[in-house]
């Protein structure tokens, strides 16, 4: 590590600290297609590999079927390039991959390279965008940026999505609602299990179940036990300690079972609870018991092991209850099977008919957490029957991405030498926007965003109060004038490498993910809802469109007919 950080340090110390090493150590840069090390090679062989390049990172299509994307992933790009040097045992190891007649010069070449050359331009992390603007624009020696396509997009793709899916979850759960992440044993693999806890709280979710991704980067944890921990006990008879003091110290309840047992009674009484419940699971009492003994001031409950409304629900409450009397207040419960509305509605009433008969301040309040394969669909459907859920856990839809597993983000050359270039298709959604541009967002007098515009890199910039026309990149008729309120340019440096140029600090979590959830609320609900999402327009300047098109003119072939 001693070269890496000496290139780290040797660029950026006298402006900035130097930058620490990707959080995964699988980020090096052998991370990355073998074709971009034979490439490296051919540019190399033919004396091209310092031709000045410049790459877009964007993608297509917004997933999910929506109208937008969290760009999410820049940190990781930025401490990759940061410290990037091959070091001499992946030399050797290229060297094995590739045609013995490779010559030795490059291997040398290879040895020798980092990113103090690359200059790193993006849009800033967290950031609502979409299909067709550039998420990242790189420039460099053509052979070095090509070593970086792949990492960059693995980087980007699934933190994109996956920040994406969360915020998608948020909208659909509302502001008031508390999200958990709980996807780790079903997420693919360790570093997907901490990545998508990383970028789920991004997204807007509250919390994670995951503690390597609190420890990482500092998500707050949540979680309590599970149905094993209920049905591990068979009976009150197994609690041997069954002391516990006062909240305040003051005090001490000699026998809290005997308390709990005698709440329990008294929720029998209850006029609410005649034909609810009779008997309760008694080894699902002594599971509550033995946890609040535990964790006096962080009980939470999972009811419904053996039945929600006849056991979990009365027994949570005498445990509560009995925590009550010592000055403690429950937390809430955990629903994890079963009709959710319905059940969190009932257990609802019953919290507030123990409040009432019991002069319990504040217990018909108490927190309902909501589990079971939950995903957008099953939220929206809760909204739409009514309950009484103050907060969701989610894992498997959430982390895998379950209803689209990539983003596809491409990495395509748009400039070499100063020289446009344009990638064409017969699918014109495949066609590249070529040179070296600067993109902007315009909005309107509510303060919401009503389009993004690309220009050359040239051209004057948008001003706030004069006409501009916006038009969309390949289709002729579709074109609108816009009058902004307000106009925010989207790239700005994140790496100059040996450039004189000032460099964008790398936020913290935290401010991502604040600024996440101000880029949200800037945008229009209809471009966010779940079903028919207005689309959100993306244009270019009349002026690079008339270029585009005619680059395109240039390069394609032009047919003969015999």
């Amino acid at each position: 590590m001693e070269a890496t950080s000496k290139i780290n340090g040797d660029v950026h110390n006298r402006r900035t600290p130097a930058i620490n090493g990707p959080t995964n150590p699988m980020v090096t840069p052998l991370l990355t297609d073998l074709y971009q090390f034979t490439m490296a090679y051919a540019y190399w062989k033919a004396g091209k590999h310092n031709d000045r390049a410049v790459f877009d990172l964007y993608f297509r299509r917004n997933p999910f079927g929506g109208e937008y994307t969290v760009f999410a992933g820049l940190e990781e790009c930025i401490r990759f390039i940061a410290n990037f040097k091959l070091s001499k045992e992946e030399i050797a190891f290229v060297r094995e991959c590739l045609s013995p007649t490779c010559e030795d010069g490059f291997f040398d070449y290879l040895g020798g390279i980092d990113c103090s050359d690359v200059e790193v331009y993006a849009i800033a992390e967290g950031s609502v965008v979409f299909p067709k603007v550039p998420l990242m624009r790189i420039e460099g020696p053509v052979a070095v940026v090509q070593l970086l396509e792949t990492p960059f997009v693995n980087l980007i793709n699934f933190a994109s999505l996956v920040t994406t899916n969360a915020a998608r979850h948020r909208f659909v759960a509302g502001k008031s609602k508390l999200l958990l992440e709980f996807g780790l044993r079903r997420a693919q693999g360790p570093d997907g299990g901490v990545g998508a806890s990383r970028y789920c709280y991004m997204g807007g979710f509250d919390a994670t179940s995951n503690c390597a991704a609190g420890k990482l980067f500092g998500i707050p944890l949540r979680g309590t036990h599970s149905h094993a921990f209920v049905s591990s006990f068979t009976g009150p008879g197994e609690i041997t300690e069954k002391s516990l003091k006062s909240h305040d110290g003051s005090r001490v309840c000699k026998d809290f079972v005997d308390l709990t047992h005698t709440w329990l009674d008294k929720l029998k009484g209850l006029s609410s609870s005649e034909g609810v419940f009779g008997e309760t699971n008694q080894s699902e009492l002594a599971a509550f018991v033995s946890y609040a003994l535990a964790f006096p001031d962080n009980f939470l409950a999972l009811v419904d092991t053996y039945d929600v409304m006849r056991s979990g629900i009365p027994n949570f409450c005498a445990v509560a209850l009995a925590l009550n009397d010592m000055g403690y207040k429950a937390k809430g419960i955990r629903l994890d099977s079963g009709d959710l509305a319905y059940l969190s509605c009932e257990a609802r009433k019953f919290f507030q008919t123990v409040e009432k008969e019991f002069q319990v301040p504040g217990f018909g309040k108490i927190n309902i957490t909501a589990s079971n394969d939950l995903n957008e669909e099953t939220l929206d459907a809760l909204n739409k029957q009514g309950h009484e859920v103050d907060s969701f856990g989610i894992g498997t839809n959430l982390v895998t991405c379950f209803t689209q597993p990539a983003l596809g983000c491409v990495f395509k050359l748009v400039e070499i030498n100063n020289q446009p270039r344009i990638k064409l298709s017969e699918d014109v959604s495949k066609v590249s926007i070529p040179c070296k541009k600067r993109s902007f967002r315009l909005y309107g007098k509510e303060g919401y965003a009503l389009v993004d515009i690309m220009s050359g890199e040239n051209e004057p910039p948008p001003k706030e109060g004069q006409r501009i026309l916006c038009r969309h990149p390949f289709s002729e008729s579709k074109r609108a004038y816009v009058v902004p309120q307000h106009v925010e340019e989207l790239m700005k440096c994140y790496w100059p490498g040996s450039a004189d140029k000032a460099r964008e600090e790398l936020p913290t979590l935290e401010q991502i993910r604040e600024h996440c959830m101000k880029q949200l609320e800037q945008m229009r609900t209809d471009h966010m809802r779940r079903l028919n999402p207005t689309p959100y327009k993306v244009s270019v300047s009349a002026k690079l469109y008339e270029f585009i098109h005619f680059l395109w003119l240039n390069e394609a072939p032009v047919g003969e007919l015999q």
